[in-house]
């Protein structure tokens, strides 16, 4: 994504997407099957990290928030769409009609600009310019020259060259203390527990499991994955007006105290139910099942892709996003993983009393540690994330920095923007 551009990356991801969806039509065999799967595992990855930057560099900071949930919108209304699908046609078939889903996204790629803070990283300031006003118009000429002006900062730095000379692995090991690098992948993998541990990834595949032991096992588990899907879109949409209204912090502390309270719930009347109340009313673990689905689709999968999208700083936004990424995905194989075992050794009254606790220890951390960036620049959070005005050996010799006045303008924004931040 460094390297090639934010475009030349989504065009690949998007042919291998192309290609894989191809081999999974056409398959025959298990070892057939396993390779076009793995093939888009790879690239539906490696997704996960670009659209959240994409957007992020892309959008306006007021809208921001808006374009960033229709992420977990198109991947709600994904599951609603293959699982209505899969009612009525075979796996091969469903297949077949998700395959125009990628060619119409590499069709849209070819008239898409590359992203103006890739250009801005590579020296390319007049086309950087020129994307941006392309973008958003003239209207936001502050947060153009903004990181204009930290680009030149840095490009005049005397540690850029030494930097840039370093493999991955030693610019890796130079940055990992870095608050502005390792803090947001903290937050990161708490926000990526936060969703997966909510139910975001164990319901679709344990969703008969979970219906029998919560409703019985008469449940129709079909109507009721679909009717949860449906409800989890709606709450996703609901999510796409709220967000630009309400602040980052105030969505993650209300979605996730209404996750936890709904696994809390669930939790004390499975527990009853086994233990002799003889209450046989479906209204009721509907409620609690629906509540949970309401805070999925309202905040514990829609603000990953918002903070990811949000508070990784310009300079390791590829590599904080890679690492974020493998870590959400050891999360979501830990849970799948480990959900059956835990039914069979603690019911799910357990299984939802620990996560409930998992739910509670990790909010507190993120409400802890998560800035609010709800209408402010990329600079802006990079600047608040850092907990400091930017230093002035960190980018020029103290001696030349007296006559930078380019550095000297970005180390008073960066002040003005850190003092402004604490007086809030």
């Amino acid at each position: 994504m460094d390297r090639l551009g934010r475009k030349t990356t989504h065009y690949a991801l998007t042919v291998i997407s192309l290609v894989a969806s191809y081999i999974t039509i056409m398959a025959t065999s298990f070892e057939a099957l396993m390779i076009g799967r793995c093939c888009q595992g790879l690239s539906g990855g490696l997704l996960t990290t670009l659209r959240s930057v994409l957007i992020g560099e892309y959008t306006s900071p007021k809208n921001r928030g808006a374009f960033l949930t229709t992420v977990s919108l198109s991947q709600a209304f994904g599951v609603f769409f293959v699982h209505l699908l899969g009612s009525f046609l075979s796996w091969q078939n469903t297949a077949l009609v998700c395959v125009f889903l990628p060619f119409i996204s590499l069709i849209m790629v070819i008239y898409t600009p590359e992203s103006p803070s890739w250009l801005l990283r590579r020296g390319k300031y007049h086309e950087c310019r020129e994307v941006f006003r392309w973008l958003r118009g003239y209207e936001e000429e502050e947060e153009l020259s903004e990181m204009i002006e930290a680009r030149l900062a840095y490009e005049r730095a005397e540690i850029k060259d030494s930097y840039n000379k370093q493999n991955w692995f030693r610019k890796l090991i130079s940055i990992i203390g870095k608050r502005e690098f390792y803090k947001p992948i903290i937050l990161m993998i708490i926000s990526n527990v936060l969703m997966h541990i909510s139910g975001a990834s164990t319901f679709a595949p344990y969703a008969t499991l979970i219906l029998g032991l919560l409703m019985g096992p008469n449940a129709n588990a079909y109507f009721w994955m679909v009717f949860l899907d449906s409800l989890r879109l709606v709450s996703n949409t609901l999510a796409v007006y709220v967000i630009n209204r309400v602040n980052r912090r105030t969505m993650v502390l209300a979605t996730g105290l209404l996750s936890l309270a709904s696994h809390v719930a669930i939790a004390y009347y499975v527990y009853f139910k086994q233990n002799g109340w003889n209450y046989e009313g479906v209204w009721l673990p509907a409620l609690l099942i629906n509540l949970q689905f309401v805070a999925v689709g309202m905040g514990m999968v829609p603000m990953p892709q918002v903070i990811g999208g949000e508070i990784f700083p310009l300079e390791y936004r590829s590599t904080g996003g890679t690492i974020s990424m493998a870590g959400g995905g050891g999360v979501m194989f830990l849970a799948l993983k480990t959900f059956p075992d835990l039914i069979d050794k603690t019911g799910l009254h357990g299984t939802y009393g620990l996560y409930a606790v998992i739910i509670l220890v990790n909010l507190v951390i993120m409400m802890m540690w998560l800035p609010e960036t709800k209408g402010k620049t990329l600079q802006q959070i990079e600047d608040e994330l850092r907990g400091r005005p930017l230093k002035v050996e960190e980018i020029q010799a103290r001696e030349s920095l007296q006559s930078n006045p380019i550095v000297m303008y970005k180390r008073k924004l960066s002040e003005i923007h850190c003092s402004t931040t604490n007086i809030a």
